[in-house]
């Protein structure tokens, strides 16, 4: 007997004559994160565990790094497609020549404080004159302070500075330092409260800093009309809904495949991150972007202000 091959159309008349669909393609997509897998993921494993990529007919590969500053590098180099980045980060990037633009937003607002022990010294900022401040990324975290002294009349020649190497609560609750500027709200200042040495936060977005963007997500400038990517920031949106909808449920399925994280610590920072993820994850704030790169040109930090177009955009 001889089997020839049906023609197409008449091949999925016959599949959904009988109740078969066709199978849907599936498009890999690799998003680099920026740190090890955490609550700021949130919206990113709930989205895979719902199966909400697959509606989109994405396949999702979530890659933690073993050095957090290289993914925008890497995804600017053509070694992955999307990369989980910080907004003060890119316009450094782009200011050293990155080819990379901002496609959406995870966390929409900031999670960087200057913290202190609750029940040390420093009640104000004022109180800080004198004082050793340890710090972990030179540069925005700096320039982070220097703006928030300002609002009190004081200097960067008015702190010592000190680098912890990322040791931020250790250090402060050891007395090495007397604040920390880089501390999370959602995660630090729950990290002291649980062993006992609460801290108290002062909000960089209430004492000189522009509000902006913590966690972004950013791709090549030559990938911007690449359909995954809207596809990425969809099911992503319909994450967030969910999570805001259903907590307790949301959090069942980010513990689910990654049991490391369900602990104490990781529960209440999911509880305070959560209305900080972006609703609208590719809605664009122009005038945020433009704020910021102000603020890091007047600190020295880039050479130049670039139009926003060039390097944040928004996606289909």
């Amino acid at each position: 007997m001889i089997v020839r091959a049906l023609p197409i159309l008449f091949a999925i008349a016959l599949a959904l004559s009988h109740g078969v669909a066709p199978a849907k393609a599936t498009e890999k997509l690799i998003v680099l994160l920026d740190w090890f897998v955490n609550p700021d993921h949130g919206p990113l494993i709930v989205a895979d565990e719902l199966g909400l990529f697959a509606d989109q007919g994405l396949e999702v590969e979530l890659i933690a790094p073993a050095d957090p500053s290289a993914p925008p590098k890497l995804v600017a180099a053509g070694q992955g497609d999307v990369a989980v980045s910080y907004q003060p980060q890119l316009h450094l990037q782009v200011d050293q020549g990155l080819p990379l633009t901002r496609i959406g937003t995870l966390v929409a607002t900031p999670l960087n404080t200057l913290t202190v022990l609750a029940d040390g010294p420093i009640r104000s900022l004022t109180d800080l004159k004198g004082r050793k401040v340890g710090y972990s990324v030179s540069g925005t975290e700096e320039a982070i302070l220097g703006a928030m002294l300002r609002t009190v009349g004081l200097g960067m020649a008015d702190v010592e500075l000190i680098n912890v190497n990322f040791s931020l609560s250790p250090s402060l609750i050891s007395g090495q330092v007397d604040a920390v500027i880089g501390a999370y709200r959602n995660f630090e200042l729950n990290q002291m409260d649980i062993i006992g040495r609460p801290g108290r936060a002062f909000f960089v977005e209430e004492h000189g800093v522009p509000p902006y963007d913590e966690l972004i997500y950013v791709a090549r400038n030559d990938a911007l009309d690449d359909p995954r990517l809207g596809k990425l920031l969809d099911a992503t949106e319909r994450a967030v809904q969910y999570m805001v909808n259903h907590p307790d449920d949301a959090w069942a399925l980010f513990v689910r495949n990654h049991p490391d994280v369900d602990d104490e610590l990781n529960r209440r920072a999911w509880r305070d991150t959560l209305p900080r993820f972006a609703l609208r994850p590719a809605a664009l704030d122009v005038r945020r972007y433009e704020r910021m790169a102000a603020f890091m040109k007047q600190a020295g930090l880039i050479a130049s202000i670039p139009p926003v177009a060039s390097y944040a955009a928004t996606v289909r």
